[in-house]
């Protein structure tokens, strides 16, 4: 129920102006947002590698409503990566970039797809040129197969083009199983989106047993796996599963979020594995940080305490 209810904030304009507008909002957000601009987001980067992790940028936002915003969003992604591989933190894939195809233009209601295929495009070509990758995020169940089209096409000129699949959907087994080929790059999560129960899973632990059947399928078959948890179950099955395949650290990745934990990040590449973090920015910040809460609402305690003035 607590799910259901932060992901139903997560489209409450009033709950969001509600939110945005409170002072001590910030404090929290600098847990989990780099910043508002790509200065901010790159010294973060900057210190993860340091640290011997990777990185996955994403300028936060979502949604579109013209093409013009969708095209400045793709600007901005641009911009970023030629500034990224000025600096030397992209090459070899060290940090790449996160896309939400609604972002550039998906969700427009005259030529959508078309939109954001062309912007795509415009990313990929920057990444390429930096010497590193583009991920694209996966959003709304509605948004599914829209999205898997644009990989699909994309792959054609773009073969280390990164997809998304969402444990708590029905469909993603399949999905896994039909993505698990050779170069094929899927990141693998939970999700943190309302969905009706025949697309979606509620349970917790029917999504966690998705979770594990997905990361099995693309552990056990050709592509490169990214599996993104901060479940401690997970991660250590994952470290099971991939032995069990046959697989070295390099032959796929954890990812975890900006912000959850830091501690365990570096626990593993110590280990020796790979870990990527997935780092957001921008100042279009709700949205992201609310389904944040959702996928762990063990988070809502540190949200809820932030908002409480100190000596009440």
């Amino acid at each position: 129920m607590l799910r259901r209810a932060l992901l139903a904030a997560s489209a409450s304009t009033r709950v969001r102006e509600l939110t945005t507008t409170m002072p001590v909002t910030r404090d929290v957000v600098t847990r989990f947002v780099a910043g508002d601009t790509a200065d901010q987001a790159l010294e973060v980067v900057e210190r993860l590698l340091g640290d011997g992790l990777l990185a996955t940028i994403d300028y936060l936002g979502e949604y579109t409503t013209d093409r013009d915003q969708a095209a400045a969003v793709a600007d901005e992604y641009i911009r970023l990566l030629g500034r990224l591989g000025a600096v030397g933190l992209s090459p070899g894939g060290r940090a790449e970039v996160s896309v939400k195809p609604t972002a550039v233009g998906l969700g427009l209601p005259d030529h959508g797809e078309k939109t954001a295929l062309e912007n795509i495009v415009r990313i990929a070509v920057a990444a390429r040129n930096a010497g590193t990758t583009v991920t694209l995020d996966m959003e709304d169940h509605t948004l599914v197969d829209a999205t898997l089209r644009l990989v699909a096409e994309l792959r054609a000129d773009f073969p280390d083009l990164g997809c998304v699949i969402q444990s708590y959907l029905r469909r993603s087994p399949a999905d896994c199983q039909a993505l698990a080929t050779a170069g094929s790059r899927v990141r693998l999560c939970k999700g943190a989106y309302q969905a009706p129960d025949d697309v979606a899973l509620s349970a917790r632990h029917d999504v966690d047993r998705s979770y594990a059947r997905c990361m099995r399928m693309l552990l056990e078959g050709s592509g490169y796996p990214m599996l993104a948890t901060h479940d401690p179950r997970l991660i250590e099955l994952a470290g099971v599963k991939a032995t069990m395949a046959g697989r070295e650290h390099s032959e796929f990745e954890y990812q975890l979020l900006y912000g959850m934990r830091p501690a365990e990040q570096r626990r593993l590449v110590a280990r020796g594995a790979r870990v990527r973090v997935y780092v957001p920015y921008g100042s279009d910040w709700y949205g992201y940080l609310v389904r944040r809460l959702a996928e762990r609402p063990a988070n809502l305690a540190f949200f809820l305490r932030a908002l409480i003035p100190m000596g009440r």
